[in-house]
């Protein structure tokens, strides 16, 4: 029965994501704001709900293991696997003006994020406490204006170029509200069961989060990245990512650290590496204004590899 409420569930993430990317377009044509700031502030915070519900409760029930290693274990699933399988099919563009603020935002909040929880990097795990969780939704609250802010100065050199949009605002609000609902809704069952699963075969709650659930919980930015993507709209599937990312660690967290100081063992500092890299590697394909289906199969193979040592340590 497992089985067919994950098929079920994941065919539901598909058409959740279709409307919401629809959706989201044709908001922006109406108040002419930018696919990429769509992307980031309206589907990237949407998508992310899964991970904000799963680390919360995680953080209610005293599990820090789940509540950081979902956010962990989702900002690399988002960008070497997601973007990487995205690009495999459609190349997708960097823009500079992203490179100037949210790719190096991305990176900077992944950093922050490991010295809170190394401590510095002193090697002794350190909770991410309620003062940091205020620093860490500062943080979130500055991107959000700001993005909004940039955009809205420079939508005017921008106008003529946007496509008018003839679907209703109330039908395209529906679209977004409805398809983020059927993601979060199908994206809850998919984990449930996909825990279920992986607890009757005996693995830890470390593990799972940075797998399972990390990957289950990003489904719907999997999905919505693809709908964009094939609807020849790769600024907003890489504004989904990035968004997300930032959205993860700094409000995520930050909301979830106020429930209680979140201290976890299981994440290493291995998998906080790696989150790191995986945020770099924008930046660097950035500098020649692309994704391409090369760079983007070595991202997937990177992931490939990332839970192949995953699982080998869980196994050994």
């Amino acid at each position: 029965m497992e089985y067919i409420i994950l098929i079920v569930s994941l065919a539901g993430i598909v058409f959740g994501a279709d409307y919401l990317v629809a959706g989201a377009v044709s908001v922006a044509r109406k108040f002419k704001v930018s696919d990429f700031v769509v992307g980031a502030a309206i589907v990237g915070v949407g998508t992310s709900m899964p991970e904000l519900v799963v680390s919360f409760l995680g953080a209610v029930n005293g599990n820090a293991d789940v509540a950081i290693g979902n956010v962990v274990g989702s900002n690399i699933f988002n960008v070497i696997g997601i973007l990487g399988l995205t690009a495999m099919f459609f190349p997708i563009g960097i823009d500079r003006k992203n490179m100037k603020f949210e790719i190096p935002l991305c990176i900077g909040v992944s950093v922050l994020l490991t010295l809170l929880a190394f401590n510095f990097f002193n090697g002794t795990p350190a909770s991410i406490s309620r003062p940091d969780g205020i620093l860490l939704l500062a943080v979130f609250a500055g991107f959000m204006w700001y993005s909004f802010y940039r955009d809205r100065k420079s939508v005017p050199v921008a106008e003529e170029h946007v496509e008018e949009d003839k679907t209703p605002l109330a039908l395209a609000i529906v679209k977004v509200a409805g398809g983020l609902a059927l993601l979060i809704i199908s994206c809850d069952f998919f984990v449930d069961n996909a825990v279920m699963i992986a607890k009757s075969f005996g693995v830890n709650d470390a593990f799972i989060s940075l797998t399972l659930i990390a990957c289950g919980t990003s489904l719907p930015e999997l999905a919505a990245s693809i709908a964009a993507a094939v609807k020849k709209n790769t600024q907003m599937a890489l504004g989904n990512i990035v968004g997300s990312n930032i959205f993860n660690i700094s409000l995520i967290l930050g909301l979830s650290s106020q429930v209680m100081p979140l201290t976890s063992s299981g994440i290493t500092y291995v998998d906080y590496i790696v989150m790191i890299a995986a945020a770099i590697i924008p930046m660097i394909l950035g500098i020649k204004g692309k994704i391409g289906r090369f760079s983007g199969t070595l991202m997937f193979l990177s992931f490939v590899a990332y839970n192949w040592y995953l699982v080998s340590n869980q196994i050994s």
